[in-house]
């Protein structure tokens, strides 16, 4: 069994054991030590963004537009987060969907390994690599003999093409902190060249040669040569423990200048007449060299083709994609936080249906001010509205009874809200100072996908508190971590863990279950990732006839994170089989087998942990 499954294998048991205290074997380093700061962004040349039009002046209806943002925003698979459309290099629609404000750099997963491949491409043209070198002769002094004298010759364009057939894939990054050595020394399963299997380990190598040959990491090659000609200033791309950029994912960046990415491609490489990339890479690149996965259209040099004739895309897990129609002159900019890994997915087929291979528009259009209103107070909706998935937008129309069934019904409505504040009011004074101790220990603020993306994984929260505002308060590890929290609507807050700082938005809200216990639901939005946190604290209810009066002497957390298990337990599918074939799993493969150790998995991605009153500041 390899040193990469050995290791999976290991976090898994220690996750399903509750264990958290040095589960990596990874080095951590903090690399985000800042935020993005919202409303400060100020590009170094306000020239290069694009500017703003109405849709009409570019040929396409604001109604079409508004129906697309409409169905985006209230399907319940979408998650939307921010979105943008140009046409004619014109802003003609753009979105936020709160918590989401404009401002915030946003994760790109593997939307960046696009422009790993415009590195690459950069360094071709400069003479310095070649598409047909073996990458065991470029890492000359790395890698087993072994390796070098049986493994095939894997190039640098099978890298790019992602049918280089190496085994060591995602999986392998928490297996230690040499990626490349592994890689080189990984078997290979499959004749280079022949077969596209995914894997982002093989965009990190072309990383890694960019770095052995330029002697520096990837990102700050391409600063001067394609992030500072288009005016990208603020953005982080993390590093692995080797110092190598990660170049398949770890990019955190702007809607608005993944737009910039698009357009440079529409435009053959080509920004404010300047050509950046050489007009033949970018052709090349977008050219289909290999059948991709079922429901997908093939693949480039580390870009995806698309439905339309000749459009393509950068496309990153979780809905982070840049789509580029040439043949109507478009670019589309997503930023999401869906269940979904590639591109046969909800969000892209909405997109897909307003914008079929048949579709064509107009250069112009006459100007339609009532049509473009609509279409901004919608954006305004989507941007100011807290919650606004799965409620569709909706206008009562009727005579008088329909009315007066109205009225009546807001009349309930806001005694209902009136009694919901009234026990608000009385669970921050019941809880103001309160504290619990959990019975494991093993559940971080950071979602878990986070936590390995990252390589920040959690010391486990240990105590949870509260105080009046209302303040979340929890132990994890060593750092004590606070949390305002808004009833029913966001209120934002870096959440700092190991030194990384993230921007966060927190709601509550306050419910009931069946035994008539108190729950709060707590919401944790990750601003600038694809996922979210979500806590539901029954309160259990005392005995005796003051139990109202004194704070519950036992709670219960349930835990979630969205994207969540559905996707984890996707993820973890090919390291099952060999999880069971360890000894530690002996008893489970004959107490049920693979079934309950996916039961165990299940439960640890959204466990149920119990909490006990331990301090009682005020009361």
């Amino acid at each position: 069994m390899a040193k990469e499954q050995l290791a999976v294998i290991e976090m898994v048991t220690n996750m399903i054991l509750g264990k958290t205290g040095g589960i990596s074997k990874v080095d951590f380093v903090p690399q985000k030590i800042r935020c993005s700061e919202p409303q400060s962004i100020v590009y170094e040349n306000p020239g290069q963004t694009f500017p703003r039009n109405t849709p009409e002046s570019q040929g396409i209806h604001s109604e079409h537009l508004r129906n697309l943002v409409e169905e985006l925003a209230y399907s319940p698979d979408t998650d939307m987060h921010h979105f943008m459309v140009l046409r004619h290099g014109n802003v003609i629609c753009e979105t936020d969907f709160a918590p989401y404000r404009k401002g915030i750099w946003h994760i790109t997963h593997s939307m960046c390994k696009s422009i790993t491949g415009m590195a690459a491409g950069l360094l071709i043209d400069e003479g310095k690599l070649d598409l047909s070198e073996n990458i065991y002769k470029i890492f000359h002094d790395k890698g087993s003999t072994w390796a070098k004298i049986f493994r095939p010759e894997v190039t640098v364009e099978n890298l790019m093409t992602m049918t280089s057939g190496v085994t060591f894939n995602e999986s392998g990054i928490v297996s230690g902190n040499d990626w490349l050595e592994s890689y080189l020394n990984a078997p290979v399963s499959e004749k280079p060249g022949t077969k596209f299997q995914y894997n982002s380990l093989n965009s990190y190598v072309l990383s890694a040669i960019i770095t052995e040959r330029t002697g520096m990491p990837m990102d700050e090659y391409l600063k001067p040569r394609l992030f500072e000609p288009l005016g990208i200033t603020d953005y982080l791309w993390e590093k692995c423990p080797r110092g190598i950029t990660k170049g398949g994912w770890g990019l955190f960046m702007h809607t608005e200048d993944m737009a910039k990415l698009g357009q440079l491609y529409l435009n053959k490489g080509k920004w404010n007449g300047k050509q950046i990339i050489p007009e033949s890479w970018a052709e090349a690149s977008v050219t289909k060299k290999v059948d991709s996965i079922e429901g997908t259209y093939g693949y480039g040099y580390q870009l995806w083709m698309e439905e339309r004739p000749g459009s393509f895309e950068y496309n990153g897990m979780l809905g982070q994609n840049v789509l580029i129609y040439p043949d109507v002159d478009m670019v589309i900019v997503t930023n999401a936080g869906n269940e979904e890994l590639f591109q046969d997915n909800v969000m892209l087929n909405i997109i897909r249906k307003y914008f079929p291979v048949d579709w064509m528009p107009k250069e112009t259009l006459p100007e339609n001010p009532i049509a473009y209103a609509k279409l901004q107070e919608l954006t305004e909706i989507c941007l100011k509205k807290q919650q606004c998935y799965n409620h569709p937008l909706t206008v009562c129309k009727g005579g008088w009874k329909k009315n007066s069934e109205k009225y009546r019904a807001r009349g309930k409505y806001i005694e209902t809200q009136k009694a919901r504040k009234q026990q608000i009011h009385l669970l921050e004074d019941l809880l103001d100072g309160v504290h619990y101790e959990l019975d494991q220990s093993s559940v971080g603020l950071f979602p878990l996908v986070m936590q390995v993306m990252h390589n920040n994984m959690t010391d486990g929260i240990s105590k949870i508190g509260f105080r009046k505002g209302m303040i979340l308060c929890f132990q994890e590890g060593e750092e004590s971590i606070e949390l305002e929290m808004g009833w029913s609507k966001y209120i934002e807050n870096k959440l700092t863990v190991h030194g990384e700082t993230y921007l966060v938005a927190v709601k509550g809200e306050l419910s009931s279950d069946a035994d008539d216990n108190q729950v709060l639901k707590v919401e944790i939005a990750y601003l600038e990732e694809a996922m979210r946190r979500k806590l539901y604290v029954t309160f259990v209810r005392n005995t005796g006839n003051n139990r109202d009066l004194i704070p519950p002497e036992h709670i219960e957390i349930k835990w979630y994170e969205s994207p969540g298990k559905a996707l984890i337990m996707e993820g973890m599918e090919s390291i099952t089989t060999e999880v069971t074939k360890h000894p530690i799993y002996s008893r489970i493969r004959e107490n049920g087998g693979i079934d309950l150790l996916h039961r165990l998995m299940e439960q640890t991605i959204e466990p149920v942990i119990k909490g006990k009153l331990i301090i009682t500041d005020t009361h």
